[in-house]
């Protein structure tokens, strides 16, 4: 099969949608199958190949609907005359799927959905969009959706889309297993009896950490502890949100402390899935999600974890067996902030019960093995494109 992969961005930038579109297209070209994804320019991507991938850039940005530039017209011109068999748009509300829109129904190739969440969906600024998207969710051959409860497959039922399929996201077997050891703590310069406290995402200031921190901080437990936060764009986030008076508090607790320790910055990828290996708990007050992926990577790590109820953390919890969700409260545009207090408490009785998290942790690992390896969801993706052709 001849296959696209249409996604805003594609490695070498960050973040979980680049990461899911490239786990799934290198896994297909392993397969035999050619993978080339559609994406936006990187300065530094100056390869046009990466693991037998073909990568077309694109200089687009922002979220057009129309084409406002040569660039644009360029994309929609390349989906409408290139020869090949399937074509998937990775998320919404991001150009490179909102460009393929009004011209679903003149590419002749098999068109696949894959929306993440539709984040935007409450937003008045969205309002109009959305209501075109009841329309154009009609136009695809099928529609893949990463929960089984969320605002966006929600939204396919209560507009009668029949072409859906559950397809969740998950962690590298090959990567979970293979990774050489480092001793995180010692790297760290932290004692062997250290309770490690992990928190993996870009400090965009959606994620949690200042939810994180003081939650941190209002631990009472005697012990040693550490709070690890690994994640990009770390100096930025210190000068707009850390200077921030409500956090002066939170940060004067933990710097004068002598049993916690903070560690935050941009570490490499061995580096951090040996953190998921050797880390006690995983905590995940994030702001906003779809599927977190970082959730099936605590599974694959054998890690237990405490999320906000964002994105699909709840049903990850209970697929896995391997997390608790945090008491949490929505706003009107859909982001959720998880209750300081309740959740420092929740997290006190979570270290304490050390046999519990064992057995989550064995647990989970099980289960992610069995079903939600990148591998085996490669193998799903592949079944369906196949299944397509032979309508």
């Amino acid at each position: 099969m001849k296959i696209l992969h249409c996604v805003e961005a594609y490695y070498p930038y960050p973040g979980g949608m680049p990461e899911v579109v490239k786990r799934i297209s290198e896994l297909l070209a392993e397969k035999g199958h050619e993978v080339i994804v559609l994406t936006r320019h990187h300065p530094e991507r100056n390869f046009n190949e990466l693991n037998k991938v073909k990568i077309e850039s694109f200089n687009i940005q922002g979220n057009p609907l129309v084409p406002v530039d040569d660039e644009c017209l360029r994309y929609q011109q390349y989906l409408l005359n290139e020869k090949y068999d399937i074509v998937t748009f990775f998320a919404a509300q991001q150009w490179a799927t909102n460009l393929a829109l009004p011209i679903l129904k003149n590419i002749k190739a098999k068109k696949v959905n894959v929306p993440t969440g539709y984040s935007g969906l409450y937003w008045e600024e969205f309002k109009d969009y959305y209501e075109k998207m009841k329309t154009y969710i009609h136009d695809y051959d099928i529609n893949l959706y990463l929960s089984n409860d969320y605002r966006d497959i929600n939204f396919a039922r209560q507009n009668h889309v029949k072409n859906i399929r559950l397809v969740p996201n998950g962690a590298s077997y090959k990567e979970f297993t293979e990774t050489p050891y480092m001793d995180i703590r010692k790297t760290l310069g932290l004692s062997p009896d250290t309770l490690l406290l992990l928190h993996v995402g870009s400090f965009s200031g959606w994620k949690g950490h200042n939810e994180l921190i003081q939650i941190y901080a209002s631990l009472k437990l005697k012990r040693k502890t550490a709070l690890l936060m690994i994640g990009d764009n770390w100096e930025n986030f210190k000068l707009l949100y850390l200077k921030r008076r409500y956090m002066w508090k939170s940060l004067w607790s933990i710097f004068f402390s002598r049993n916690k320790r903070m560690i935050a910055g941009l570490f490499d990828r061995n580096f951090t899935v040996n953190a998921f290996r050797q880390s006690d708990i995983f905590v995940f007050p994030s702001n906003i999600e779809c599927s977190p992926i970082v959730l099936f990577e605590c599974a694959a790590a054998g890690l237990p974890f405490l999320s906000s109820d964002t994105g699909n953390a709840r049903e990850i919890a209970s697929w896995t067996g391997g997390g608790k969700i945090l008491p949490t409260e929505f706003n009107e545009r859909g982001f959720g902030f998880v209750k300081i207090i309740e959740s420092a408490r929740m997290l006190e009785e979570f270290i304490l019960n050390e046999e519990e998290r064992k057995e989550m942790g064995k647990k989970s690992h099980e289960i992610w093995k069995e079903k939600y390896t990148w591998e085996k969801i490669a193998d799903t993706y592949e079944e369906i494109y196949k299944s397509l052709l032979e309508q």
